[in-house]
């Protein structure tokens, strides 16, 4: 982490909220995960942070095979599986039967894949932010419907190979922008976070546990399948997305704006970012070169 230059809210972590970073474990052994996936360490850390009051909502998506089959599952907390579509939807409804039964201490998180947000889930995400229902809504991206094999989203950055693009998707079709879309239902709490850079990832779930009302994390989480990496490379390439540029860790300020939490000091070329996965083998170096223009 040497490479990077912190916010002041940033530099403040390990003074004001490293006691909160607890031995204890509410994700079991045992789960389904690859090897190197992002989705299960980022949800074994946000755990840590948010505790055992804790009741998930997860659509369909890798993590609902990570937690192991019916009636089994990895989490310590209460877990509510659901459709894909309904993530948001039901997750209101859980809140607001513990509001019926008085119970205020317990945090509603829901869960889910790329997929369950960006694409089928999107109108129940829209609603509950617009009634600002009272969540947190983590979306844990691996920019690919990976639980079903590998096909395409409207998370899938343009370029890139999946099974339903073997030449890499066109160029034309960028990734969607989520930061955008939820802010424009001005949540009480928007970020993007990666588990490869931990101080900053879990002062935003500790800040998003504060807040009340809809809050949105947006997690980069790497799958080493999907993008074709070794998986001990998962956190190191994951680092190389934030220090290229192609996911800047950023945080709604109370003004609206949007300030960028971690600055690489020098950045890296997105070409290396690109170079270390499988899954961009088939760009040309004019795609190469546009999407560094992109990020300039």
């Amino acid at each position: 982490m040497s490479n990077v230059k912190r916010s002041p809210a940033e530099n403040s972590f390990s003074n004001d909220t490293a006691w909160q970073i607890t031995s204890a474990e509410h994700m079991e052994s045992g789960h389904m995960a690859c090897p190197g996936c992002g989705a299960s360490l980022s949800m074994r850390h946000t755990l840590k942070i948010l505790g055992p009051q804790t009741i998930v909502v997860m659509p369909a998506c890798c993590w609902a095979i990570i937690a192991g089959g019916q009636p089994t599952t990895a989490l310590s907390t209460p877990l509510l599986h659901t459709p894909f579509a309904v993530a948001a939807a039901a997750a209101t409804g859980v809140r607001r039967s513990l509001t019926a039964k008085r119970k205020k201490d317990i945090t509603v998180l829901a869960w889910a894949g790329d997929g369950g947000t960006f694409d089928i889930g999107l109108q129940g995400i829209s609603g509950a932010a617009e009634r600002h229902e009272d969540m947190i809504y983590i979306c844990y991206d691996n920019e690919a419907y990976m639980n079903t094999g590998i096909q395409q989203s409207s998370a899938t950055p343009h370029g890139a190979w999946t099974t339903t693009t073997p030449g890499g998707k066109d160029f034309q079709y960028g990734k969607k922008d989520i930061m955008a879309i939820i802010k424009a239902h001005n949540p009480s709490y928007l970020a993007s976070a990666t588990i490869a850079y931990p101080e900053d990832f879990y002062l935003k779930i500790k800040r998003a546990k504060e807040a009340s009302g809809f809050r949105f994390i947006h997690l980069l989480a790497a799958c080493p399948s999907g993008w074709k990496i070794d998986s001990q490379d998962a956190l190191k390439v994951t680092r190389m997305a934030v220090d290229s540029g192609v996911f800047p860790l950023l945080e709604m300020g109370s003004d609206g704006s949007f300030k960028e939490t971690i600055e690489p000091e020098k950045p890296i070329p997105v070409q290396e970012y690109l170079k270390a996965q499988g899954r961009f083998k088939k760009m040309s170096d004019l795609e190469i070169e546009t999407w560094q223009k992109e990020i300039d």
